[in-house]
């Protein structure tokens, strides 16, 4: 199958998913509940672990999609793990 062959996601992005998990900058909780859910990162919780979503080409197809998440702590460097720059476009 060829690169960009899936439609790019609600925020369009294409091949999100598979790469590597996406460190972010929101602060670990436990549960979603309480997640601004406009894009801001949740920055109350425990900041000594950050939000990590997805899965890498590492994991079963079960981590491998948005909405598994799970922690680490901020300074945690791993060939699994990446991230996205991004910038608002206002």
């Amino acid at each position: 199958m060829s690169v960009d062959s899936f439609l790019p996601n609600s925020w369009g992005l294409y091949n999100v998913n598979g790469n590597v998990y996406d460190w972010t900058e929101d602060c670990w909780n436990e549960s979603n509940m309480g997640n601004p859910g406009d894009g801001r990162a949740r920055t109350s919780g425990n900041c000594d672990l950050r939000m990590f979503r997805g899965g890498s080409w590492f994991n079963p197809p079960n981590f491998v999609r948005s909405a598994f998440r799970t922690a680490g702590a901020y300074h945690y460097r791993n060939f699994l793990v990446g991230f996205r720059v991004a910038r608002a476009l206002d």
